[in-house]
């Protein structure tokens, strides 16, 4: 629900200067340039640094998809930073992947011989 309340006063703001300085003023350029700026740094905004604190605080939305022939076993947050982990039963490896704010700088932690009990044949 936040993430929608975000996204609505972003595209709310820009309307706001797209409607006040080009339709008002009759100036399109600046207009242009100003509501393309806030589309950007509300985008920016968003993927490097609200989107995983939404979801952990707030209850916002975010979707991950488990590579396929891997098995999901757990996740957890650490800080603002969620870490999955999954399991490859063709390598018998646990695999923990991070997945920080804009995808940067994103760990991951390889276990071998790992063999979840879960998993045992």
């Amino acid at each position: 629900m936040i993430t929608y309340v975000y996204w609505a006063i972003v595209f709310a703001l820009a309307g706001a200067v797209l409607f006040g300085v080009g339709v008002k003023f009759k100036k399109w350029m600046p207009a242009l340039v100003i509501t393309g700026l806030i589309l950007v740094v509300g985008w920016g905004a968003y993927i490097f640094h609200y989107q995983q604190i939404f979801v952990k605080r707030y209850g916002g939305v975010m979707s991950i998809q488990v590579p396929d022939g891997q098995f999901h076993i757990g996740a957890t947050w650490k800080d603002d930073h969620l870490w999955i982990e999954n399991y490859d039963p063709k390598t018998n490896t646990c695999i923990f992947s991070e997945y920080s704010k804009g995808s940067l700088l994103e760990g991951k932690v390889i276990i071998k011989n790992c063999n979840p009990l879960m998993f045992q044949k």
